[in-house]
């Protein structure tokens, strides 16, 4: 499928920022995926570096590749965290969490000296918004998340698997709120962040720092550009 070789040249594009003696965060979904695929190849070939994942899943593929995975509990800091979007605007500013990741993949690209963002190019995109905000929840707080969250203005729908509430990797809720697109993100983002009980959103405002963008076979990379 041409989309898939677009993620995986962007992935392998990418995986040349990981050198000897890094600490990297390892993203998770299907972009992600192509790039441990990518770096347990460099490791089996030489590459010495070890690793964080920002979720189970990425954790056991990078384990069964021979990577080595630590604890991010016990990680205060990596060299570089390098993670898929679902859109990603020319500000920078990305919309995550459509795997039910983004608390995890947040807590990875904060600590992160760099952060490496790798899409396809139906990623890229003028606005965000077409798709809903993720919101990780506490099961204990779900009816007034919920309320809180449709008094910012969104409808709320909470996300199931097999009929049932999804849950994250915490054991978490996920409402996938649907906003619109978003004249504000960082506003937005703001105000999910106040609410108790909402522990994590898919709004990334200021974490990536670059972009590797694959589009029709072309690697485009941008940089975050520092203002001031």
């Amino acid at each position: 499928m041409p989309q898939d070789d677009d993620k995986r040249l962007a992935a392998i594009a990418a995986a040349d920022e990981v050198k000897d003696g890094m600490l990297v965060g390892l993203g998770t979904g299907s972009t992600a995926a192509f790039l441990i695929d990518e770096l347990g190849r460099r490791h089996a070939a030489g590459l010495k570096f070890r690793a964080v994942a920002t979720s189970l899943k990425s954790e056991a593929q990078a384990k069964a590749l021979g990577i080595s995975v630590l604890p991010f509990s016990e990680v205060s800091s990596v060299d570089l965290a390098i993670d898929g979007a679902d859109e990603i605007d020319p500000h920078m500013r990305a919309l995550k969490g459509a795997g039910g990741a983004m608390l995890r993949e947040k807590c990875v690209a904060a600590s992160a000296r760099r952060m490496v963002v790798i899409a396809d190019g139906s990623k890229a995109v003028a606005q965000l918004g077409a798709m809903p905000v993720p919101c990780e929840t506490l099961p204990f707080a779900q009816a007034f998340v919920a309320a809180a969250l449709e008094r910012l203005g969104a409808r709320v729908v909470l996300r199931l698997r097999d009929g049932q509430p999804h849950r994250t990797d915490q054991d978490n809720i996920v409402f996938d709120c649907h906003f619109g697109m978003l004249a504000d993100p960082a506003a937005l983002a703001a105000q999910l962040s106040s609410i108790p009980g909402m522990i994590g959103h898919g709004l990334f405002i200021d974490e990536v720092d670059a972009l590797y963008l694959a589009d029709a076979g072309q690697i485009i990379v941008r940089e975050r550009l520092i203002s001031g």
